[in-house]
């Protein structure tokens, strides 16, 4: 399973280069980092990793990514419905029994510090809460590629803290990783940088 960018490049219309000459191999087990600064491409380079964006220059080879999560600077949830609920749907869909989705859901939020959330509606939950949320629902579909955007974008320091700490404990052996970000305590949890000011 990887994602192969080869002399990857994207402009919009007629405008200059936001990013040029691009190329990485992204691969399971890692945490990625597009860094730079505002307006330099970074969630255009999300599309373009997902499929969603042709690249004006370069191509993209995905293989063996068979299912994808993306994760918004916003965290989206049923307002009512409670954390558990969040993570327990996807296992839920995938045929387990109401029973095991709630114990494999419990053990995935204790690993990104809910444990205590629980059984909380999602309009309780501070904004760190639902954004660690949104990670752990994400994994509970196993995906094969996960793209972060700016996860910390709209949250104070220190809960932008406990969303970084997350971050850095997701590295798995079946899933690929990107995050797009601003934060450098979010980059520095990740375990790969792709900086766009070195292709600029």
């Amino acid at each position: 399973m990887r994602v192969d960018l080869d002399h990857v490049g994207h402009r919009y219309a007629d405008g200059p280069l936001l990013f040029h000459d691009l190329t990485a191999s992204l691969v399971p087990g890692h945490v990625y980092a597009l860094t730079g600064r505002s307006g330099a491409g970074k969630s255009t380079l999300l599309g373009i990793i997902a499929g969603w964006t042709t690249p004006a220059e370069g191509q993209v080879t995905r293989q063996g990514i068979d299912s994808m999560r993306w994760i918004f600077q916003n965290p989206h949830g049923v307002a009512q419905r409670t954390a558990i609920d969040h993570v327990s749907l996807p296992l839920l869909a995938k045929g387990l029994s109401r029973r095991e989705a709630e114990v494999q859901a419990r053990t995935l939020m204790d690993r990104f510090n809910l444990t205590q959330v629980a059984d909380r509606r999602f309009a309780e939950l501070s904004g760190g809460e639902a954004q660690r949320l949104m990670l752990a629902r994400a994994f509970a579909a196993q995906p094969s590629l996960m793209l972060v955007d700016e996860p910390t974008a709209q949250l104070d320091m220190h809960t932008a803290a406990t969303v970084s700490e997350s971050l850095s404990r997701i590295a798995r052996n079946d899933t690929i990783v990107v995050v797009s970000t601003h934060d450098p305590n979010t980059r520095d949890a990740c375990t790969d940088i792709i900086d766009l000011k070195n292709y600029q």
